[in-house]
C-alpha cells in the first residue's frame, strides 16, 4: 500500500493546508527532478515497500496532473516495474484534464491508472472562483466526460458543503443541491463531501483573521450534510464512511485500508507512513522541497522523523477510525470501562449494534466527533 505525494500545484485554493510548493514557469524541470530523487528514494525503501502488503496506489497532493506522462511513467517504472495494481488512483484537476486533452488521460490509462479522483469542489462558478480553483462548472463536466472517454469506469468527484457567506454572497441550500444534482447527473462511481475547515497555513485561515470571513453554523452545516446522505442515498449510493459514498462494489480500496490500520509507505516530501514491525511505528518526510531535493546523498534517513505508537494509541485509533465507518467496531475490542460507556451510547441511540457490530447510525453521523470522544 503506496502513497506518492507530488507537492506541486499551479495555484493554491483558498480553504488548503495540504503542503505543496507553487509550480511555475519552471515545473516540468523541477518535477522531473522531484521524480528522479523519489525513485531514489523508493529504491533506499524498497524492503519497506515489498512488505508493505495491500497492491494499493494512491499519487496525491498538491496536484499530480500537473506531471507530465513521463514523470508518471518513471513513477510507476520505479514502483512496480512487473503487474498491476489492484487499484491505483491518481487526483486530477479539471484544468489540467481539460488544457491537456483526451490524449493525457487516455496516457494516464495506459499507465496502469484504473481510478481518478477529480477535485470539483462546486458546481457553482462565483464559489469556484472565490476558492481559487482553476476550472469551472462546465470545465468539470467536460473533464469527467473527456475521463470517460479516455476509459476510466471509476471515477471519485469531491465536494465542498457548509460554507459561510463569501464575496457578500449567501452559500444557500439550492446551491448546495445544485451541485449535487449536477454531480449526480455525471454518475461518478464515488463522491467524497467535506465540510469546509479552516485550516492552519491556509488563505482561508488569513481571511477568518482580517474578520473577512465566517464560518457556518453547525444548523446549516448539519442540514446540507442531511441533504448530502438523502440524496445520495436515493441515487444509490452506500454510505461507507462519514464523508465517502460509492455505488455498490465502488468503495475505495486504498482509503479503506487506512481506517483498518492497515501499513502503508508514504513516498516524496511530506507523507507519511505506517508500518509494524513488532511494534507500531509512524514517520514523515519533512515538507520541504528543498529538502527533499537536497536529501539524495543522505539515505532519507535525516529528513524523516518518527514515532513509535503505543498498545494504547493504536487501540484509540481503531476506536476512532472504525467508528467513521458503517462497519464499526467489534464490543470485543472495548474494556470494561470502554463497554459501560457503549451501553449508555447504545441506549440513547448515538450507537447501534448489529450484525455484532456497534456503529454510529448515519442519522448521527454528523455528531460522530462528539459521539467518539466519549469512547476514545
Amino acid at each position: 500500500m503506496i502513497y506518492v505525494h507530488v507537492p506541486f500545484c499551479r495555484s493554491f485554493c483558498t480553504y488548503c493546508g495540504f503542503y505543496s510548493e507553487l509550480a511555475g514557469k519552471d515545473c516540468e524541470t523541477v518535477s522531473r527532478a522531484y521524480v528522479e530523487v523519489l525513485c531514489k528514494e523508493i529504491e533506499a525503501r524498497k524492503d519497506e515497500i515489498a512488505s508493505s502488503g495491500h497492491n494499493t496506489l494512491y499519487i496525491g497532493g498538491g496536484t499530480p496532473s500537473v506531471l507530465p506522462l513521463d514523470a508518471f511513467s518513471d513513477i510507476v517504472r520505479c514502483l512496480h516495474p512487473q503487474g498491476q495494481w489492484d487499484e491505483f488512483t491518481v487526483e486530477v484537476n479539471p484544468d489540467d484534464i481539460v488544457r491537456k486533452g483526451r490524449g493525457y488521460a487516455a496516457g494516464l490509462r495506459s499507465l496502469g491508472v484504473n481510478r481518478i479522483s477529480m477535485g470539483v469542489q462546486s458546481f457553482d462558478d462565483g464559489l469556484l472562483h472565490w476558492m481559487n480553483r482553476r476550472h469551472s462548472a462546465q470545465e468539470a463536466e467536460e473533464a469527467f466526460r473527456l475521463l470517460r472517454e479516455a476509459g476510466f469506469d471509476n471515477i471519485s468527484i469531491d465536494l465542498i458543503f457548509g460554507i459561510g457567506d463569501f464575496n457578500g454572497r449567501e452559500f444557500t441550500d439550492a446551491m448546495w443541491e445544485e451541485s449535487i444534482s449536477r454531480a449526480l447527473a455525471l454518475k461518478p462511481e464515488h463522491i467524497s463531501a467535506y465540510q469546509l475547515s479552516v485550516e492552519p497555513d491556509s488563505a482561508l485561515e488569513k481571511l477568518v483573521e482580517r474578520g473577512r470571513f465566517s464560518q457556518a453554523d453547525d444548523e446549516k452545516c448539519a442540514r446540507q450534510y442531511d441533504c448530502l446522505c438523502r440524496r445520495l442515498r436515493e441515487a444509490g449510493y452506500h454510505h461507507y464512511e462519514i464523508s465517502n459514498f460509492a455505488l455498490p462494489g465502488r468503495e475505495a480500496k486504498h482509503n479503506s485500508a487506512y481506517w483498518r490500520h492497515v501499513p502503508y509507505v508514504g513516498l516524496g516530501p511530506g507523507a507519511h507512513s505506517l508500518r509494524h514491525d513488532g511494534k507500531w511505528l509512524r514517520s514523515w518526510n519533512c515538507d520541504s522541497l528543498e529538502n527533499y531535493l537536497e536529501a539524495t546523498e543522505k539515505g532519507f534517513q535525516t529528513i524523516c522523523d518518527g514515532e513509535e505508537l503505543s498498545e494504547e494509541q493504536m487501540h484509540l485509533e481503531d476506536i476512532m477510525l472504525g467508528l467513521r465507518t458503517d462497519s464499526g467496531i467489534s464490543p470485543d475490542i472495548l474494556s470494561k470501562a470502554e463497554k459501560a460507556t457503549a451501553e449508555r451510547l447504545l441506549a440513547n441511540g448515538d450507537l447501534v449494534l448489529a450484525d455484532g457490530r456497534i456503529r454510529i447510525p448515519e442519522e448521527r453521523f454528523f455528531v460522530s466527533d462528539s459521539i467518539i470522544s466519549e469512547l476514545a
